[in-house]
């Protein structure tokens, strides 16, 4: 996989520094939403649950998220943003919190934007034992993927796609029909991911790695904007460095919902984080 000219480093890339959290008082911690990290009409839901897991990493005796589940109220908007925090219990080898994240409102008030909850630990601490029947998906090496500049991609759909520019994002062609017209009707959706500034990847760009990729419901032939309802991501062990692979799939789109199931999977085959989300679909 290509490599930025000069590569951050885990800290010290614009990731780290757009998720950074202050805190102004015991469990209440202030945040600033880049603009950097919005689609369509709004900031990046993976983006937000880095911000959230990064706070509570801080509140929690235990550094890493094992299991995170949001839901998102209503959409964020790029500025200040304010997150609360409570540690529900702490134990050995395992803490429970939940964290909010809230905004104020043009008259003022306090207009909350996502609630989660979260069990954080120490995946260094995990076992290497591994029975699986799980593997990683079939895809075409990164050179023969296509990146956001090798169609109209983002552009089919009207509004913001700053995020692409802070993704190296490469889409497996046999799920980038959409792009052209030609959806395949699978919902299915794969791509090698990396940041666009070479940073390795650790526990909290795994939770924007989920949720980075095009919707499925694209290549179900519906264009538009699908906002995360809820989000449960599993964070299975630290990923080696070097690119991702995400494979996502949706089985049933009615009503207006779907159910989006992903994978993740590092640059030593192992399966690193999965999640499931009910997002809503919002046709243009």
């Amino acid at each position: 996989m290509a490599q930025a000219a000069a590569q951050a480093t885990i800290g010290s890339s614009e990731f780290d520094r757009d998720t950074a959290v202050v805190q102004r008082a015991p469990g209440v911690y202030d945040a600033r939403l880049s603009e950097g990290w919005t689609i369509i009409q709004a900031v990046n839901g993976g983006y937000l649950l880095a911000v959230l897991g990064r706070a509570l990493g801080e509140a929690l005796p235990h550094p890493d998220p094992f299991t995170i589940t949001a839901h998102y109220l209503t959409a964020s908007t790029p500025g200040p943003a304010e997150i609360r925090t409570e540690t529900v219990r702490t134990g050995r080898t395992m803490s429970t919190g939940t964290a909010t994240l809230v905004q104020r409102a043009e008259d003022g008030s306090d207009v909350e934007r996502i609630r989660v909850t979260a069990h954080y630990g120490d995946l260094a601490a995990l076992t290497d034992e591994v029975r699986t029947t799980a593997k990683p998906p079939a895809m075409p090496p990164y050179e023969q993927c296509l990146g956001a500049n090798d169609g109209p991609g983002a552009s089919v759909i009207p509004g913001s796609s700053a995020i692409t520019d802070r993704l190296d994002l490469r889409l497996d062609p046999a799920t980038a029909g959409w792009a052209v017209g030609s959806p395949s009707g699978n919902g299915d959706m794969r791509a090698w991911f990396g940041l666009a500034d070479g940073r390795d990847h650790d526990p909290l760009s795994l939770l924007l790695a989920v949720d980075a990729l095009p919707p499925t419901a694209f290549e179900l032939g519906v264009l538009g904007w699908v906002p995360t309802v809820e989000l449960t991501v599993h964070v299975r062990c630290r990923p080696a460095p070097g690119p991702l692979r995400v494979a996502i799939g949706t089985r049933n789109l009615a009503g207006g919902f779907l159910e989006e199931d992903a994978e993740v999977w590092d640059s030593e085959d192992r399966l690193v984080a999965q999640s499931r989300q009910l997002a809503r679909v919002l046709q243009v």
